[in-house]
C-alpha cells in the first residue's frame, strides 16, 4: 500500500507549491498531480521527477472525477494528504457571465472538492489530512465577485463542518484562506468586464501560503489564514456588519 498525496490544480501557482513541498515528505511514496492539461503536466512531471504521478482530468465533469475514484478503489492507496486546490474567478458582474459559465465555476470550486473528498476518504486512516483552498473572498460577500466569494464561502463552511465529523477518524479537514498571491489566476479571471477587481492589497507570494497551510493542517487547524492584511480582513468580517464590508470592499475597487 503506498502513501500518497493527491494535489487538484497541481500544475501552476498554489498548487504547485504544495507539490514541492510534498516531494519533501520522505513518508510519501508518490504525488498524485491532477490538472486539465496533459502537456502542462508532462512538462511538470519531467521537472519534478517519477515520484509525481499525472493525471488530466477536467474536474468540472462529475463522471471524470468517478473514473478517478474508480482508479483509487483499484490501487488502494494509503492517501495521506489531499488538497483540492484547483478553482477560478472571474473579475466582472453577474450578467457578463453565461449561464453555463456560471455553474462551471460553481463545479469546480464547490462541487468538485466535495466529490474529490469522498472519493478519498474511504483511503484516509488517522493522521491524514484534507487541505480545501478557500479564500480571503470568503469571509464577505463581494459585489462583482459574487459568484466566486460564494462558492468559497460554501467550501469555507463545508471544510470547517467536515473537520467536526472527521474528528472521531482521526482525519483533520482545514480550509486555507488566502488573500491575493501572485499567481495566474488573475490572466483567467479578467475577462475585460467594464466593473472588475483593479486594487489587490496585500498580496503574498504562494510558496508561504502553501508552507502556512500544512503547518495548520499538521496542527489539525480547521482554518488556515496567512499574512497581516488576510488576518486583518478576517477579523474585520467578525466585527463589522456585511452590508458595511460590501461598501469598504465597493470603494477599494473604485466601483
Amino acid at each position: 500500500m503506498k502513501n500518497i498525496a493527491i494535489v487538484t490544480g497541481a500544475s501552476s501557482g498554489l498548487g504547485r507549491e504544495f507539490v514541492k513541498l510534498l516531494l519533501k515528505e520522505k513518508s510519501l511514496d508518490e504525488i498524485w498531480a491532477i490538472a486539465r492539461e496533459e502537456k502542462k503536466l508532462q512538462k511538470f512531471q519531467k521537472k519534478f521527477g517519477e515520484k509525481v504521478k499525472i493525471f488530466a482530468i477536467d474536474l468540472s465533469n462529475l463522471d471524470s472525477i468517478i473514473e478517478f475514484g474508480k482508479m483509487v478503489i483499484r490501487k488502494k492507496p494509503n492517501i495521506r494528504y489531499l488538497v483540492n486546490n484547483a478553482g477560478y474567478a472571474k473579475f466582472c458582474s453577474y450578467s457578463d457571465l453565461t449561464v453555463r459559465e456560471t455553474i462551471n465555476m460553481v463545479d469546480v470550486n464547490c462541487s468538485a472538492p466535495i466529490a474529490m473528498t469522498l472519493v478519498s476518504l474511504p483511503y484516509m486512516k488517522k493522521g491524514s489530512h484534507i487541505l480545501n483552498i478557500s479564500s480571503q473572498a470568503s469571509f464577505q460577500p463581494l459585489p462583482y465577485l459574487n459568484v466566486y466569494s460564494s462558492t468559497k464561502a460554501f467550501l469555507r463552511n463545508y471544510t470547517r463542518a467536515l473537520n467536526v465529523e472527521l474528528k472521531r477518524k482521526g482525519v483533520s479537514a482545514t480550509a486555507v484562506c488566502p488573500g491575493w498571491m501572485s499567481t495566474r489566476l488573475y490572466e483567467r479571471a479578467k475577462i475585460g468586464a467594464q466593473k472588475t477587481v483593479n486594487n489587490f492589497s496585500g498580496m503574498v507570494s504562494p510558496d508561504k501560503v502553501a508552507k502556512k497551510a500544512l503547518q495548520d493542517a499538521r496542527s489539525s487547524k480547521d482554518m488556515s489564514v496567512y499574512g497581516g492584511y488576510t488576518k486583518a480582513s478576517h477579523l474585520a468580517a467578525k466585527v463589522l456588519p456585511q452590508k458595511i464590508m460590501m461598501k469598504l470592499w465597493k470603494i477599494q475597487q473604485r466601483f
